[in-house]
């Protein structure tokens, strides 16, 4: 046969912002990586979750790794490791590993069920760890680059990409005698997190924490293209605190709400098409001493009961009311315990101004 030479290669400038890419790739992981943990948790009992909550990867746990294990990155240079609180909750014995191999014993010194976040201490670094610099998830866009780093299904420090697929998600937190509350500003991610991701950063292409790793939406516990990310605003706000006191307290209104839109108002003739209808309030809570009023005509919509003839609540504090989520979005990245909100509420069509100064959220 005659000899056929090989397909030349593509011109470089067709291929130079391909190339660029991979180079921006490349360095990100050599200067990110090594400060990505393996968390591994000798002994765990996680506590079972809202049946609405989108799916946290199962820890990977089998007979051929001895250890329930998630993901974790360097907080500071004080040896504060920064993971999901899902993945320590209730753990006996941790150790972290590092991107070298190194393993070093840790303890866990702040734990925050209500962002998902927890806080490791570790007494010595391997040479060449440094912490991850922390990003303003507030200014990030959907469209931009996504990366993470974690160790999925224990396979250490694997990178994968992908986009911002939205922002402003909420997820379905804990569970406490006065009800279930809710994780805001949650980023939503296409990049792959699957088993073993949870608790590792999520990065913007300079290399900045803009996310923590910690559910995916899926039907069977594997990536299904949705992943959820607790945003940077918490880590900064948050972190500090559990480092110091070793919990965090959230700001807390105790109400119940139902988001109204257009639909919702239409049907029940709301005066509004916008805000967050008052169902239920707390007794004892800070709404109920500021005399928020709860519904108390049950209707049926969509199949559900609802209950109507509640507060409007339309701003918190001069800022608008879209949904619930806004309301809840602002108490967690604007206000703290002991701080007094105005909220515009409706009444029997009359705008009102409430005061309402919060409380600790009940655990």
């Amino acid at each position: 046969m005659p000899t056929i030479q090989p397909q030349p290669t593509l011109a470089a400038g067709l291929s130079a912002a391909i190339t660029d890419r991979d180079a921006l790739l490349v360095e990100l992981y050599r200067r990110a990586s090594p400060a990505v943990v393996s968390v591994e948790v000798l002994t765990m009992d996680q506590e079972a979750l809202p049946d609405d909550h989108p799916t946290i990867p199962p820890i990977p746990r089998g007979p051929n790794m001895p250890f329930a294990q998630g993901s974790g990155f360097l907080f500071d240079s004080q040896g504060h490791v920064i993971t999901n609180n899902h993945v320590v909750e209730d753990a006996n014995e941790l150790q972290v590993v590092f991107a070298d191999g190194s393993s070093i014993g840790a303890r866990v010194v702040g734990r925050d069920p209500g962002s998902d976040l927890a806080v490791l201490k570790v007494d010595q670094l391997p040479d060449g760890a440094a912490p991850l610099s922390i990003g303003d998830a507030r200014e990030i866009e959907v469209g931009e680059t996504a990366i993470a780093i974690g160790n999925p299904f224990g396979l250490q420090n694997t990178l994968t990409v992908g986009v911002i697929s939205g922002v402003g998600r909420s997820l379905i937190g804990p569970q406490s005698m006065e009800g279930t509350f809710s994780i805001p500003n949650v980023i939503q991610t296409d990049a792959a997190i699957n088993p073993g991701n949870s608790g590792g950063p999520l990065l913007n292409v300079r290399g900045e924490v803009i996310g923590v790793n910690t559910a995916i939406r899926s039907e069977n516990g594997i990536f299904a293209g949705v992943g959820y990310a607790v945003p940077s605003s918490a880590i900064t706000r948050i972190v500090p605190v559990l480092i110091a006191e070793g919990s965090y307290e959230h700001p807390y209104i105790g109400i119940s709400m139902r988001s109204i839109d257009s639909l919702l108002a239409r049907e029940f003739d709301l005066p509004v098409n916008q805000g967050a209808l008052v169902v239920a309030v707390q007794d004892g809570s800070p709404a109920d001493r500021a005399n928020l009023q709860a519904g108390t005509r049950e209707v049926t919509y969509n199949g559900f009961p609802l209950l109507l003839g509640g507060d409007i609540i339309t701003a918190i504090s001069g800022e608008p009311v879209v949904n619930s989520d806004d309301l809840i979005s602002y108490l967690a990245l604007e206000t703290s315990v002991g701080d007094t909100i105005t909220l515009t509420t409706l009444r029997d069509g009359q705008q009102r101004q409430v005061e309402v100064t919060l409380a600790p959220r009940p655990r």
